[in-house]
């Protein structure tokens, strides 16, 4: 921090379990991708290549290369976990993690019709070769998930070995948790943490007013993702109460009172 300020919500340190921030990158060239963890690379615990994205990504070794010297680790979207699924490729998948020295990776089921039980092998499976970040929710817009099933879905996975589970809402942040005004089902949120611990789940929030809606709800140190690189430094406002839509949320009243 550049000067001191009282009265801040205490954020956790690297490597956090809790108040982690996924960015998705979805196509930076080599010098954004240099700026970005320049500016902002203290506030992000992660970079998701955003669904597919690698596979036409130019120059990705580089560009891997330079999240890895800034500390930051990366992995590619579900989505590209899918089109190996279903193309019959998963051992191809394991390779290509390999060949990129990836640790971590995303198993999702998105797009694709996938009987639980062969994801959550799936997971079992990567859970020894990498660290899983597993996704539940739909891609769909039309397919509504009740909030057991969304519970029981990720307790499962959980079970299974992924290290948090991702409540799935897309880049723009308007299917699964939030309706397609991007409005956040708050009442599936509020049902899947009577049995979900919060530090276990990235609610994928890219819209100010969704970040701002957990950060109420779960506070400074809730997991994110989704953000975009060029909205990590305003994300870390919201979340120290250094914005006008949490700027008096994490304040005494009683100081308020005092000196107001």
């Amino acid at each position: 921090m550049n000067y001191e300020l009282s009265h801040l919500p205490q954020r956790t340190s690297k490597p956090r379990e809790s108040g982690f921030t996924m960015a998705m990158d979805k196509g930076l060239s080599l010098r954004e991708t240099e700026n970005f963890v320049e500016v902002a690379g203290e506030y992000v615990d992660i970079v998701k290549l955003g669904w597919a994205t690698s596979f036409v990504t130019p120059h990705l070794d580089r560009k891997l290369e330079i999240y890895r010297e800034a500390g930051i680790p990366v992995y590619f979207g579900g989505t590209l976990f899918e089109a190996f699924i279903v193309r019959g490729q998963f051992e191809d998948y394991r390779r290509l993690l390999d060949k990129y020295k990836l640790t971590y990776a995303e198993i999702s089921d998105g797009s694709i019709e996938m009987d639980h039980n062969l994801k959550c092998q799936y997971i079992r499976t990567l859970a020894e070769q990498v660290t899983v970040l597993s996704e539940v929710g739909s891609k769909d817009d039309q397919k509504i998930i009740p909030p057991y099933k969304w519970i029981s879905l990720m307790q499962a996975e959980l079970d299974a070995g992924a290290w948090k589970v991702i409540g799935e809402s897309r880049e723009a942040g308007n299917v699964g948790l939030f309706r397609s005004t991007g409005e956040v089902r708050s009442g599936l949120v509020e049902e899947i943490l009577t049995k979900i611990p919060f530090e276990k789940i990235i609610w994928e929030a890219p819209q100010k007013a969704q970040q701002v809606f957990f950060i109420k709800l779960l506070g400074a140190n809730v997991n994110l993702g989704n953000i975009s690189p060029n909205e990590i430094i305003p994300l870390e406002t919201i979340r120290l109460g250094l914005r006008g839509d949490t700027f008096t949320h994490f304040l005494d009243k009683d100081l308020l009172d005092k000196l107001l």
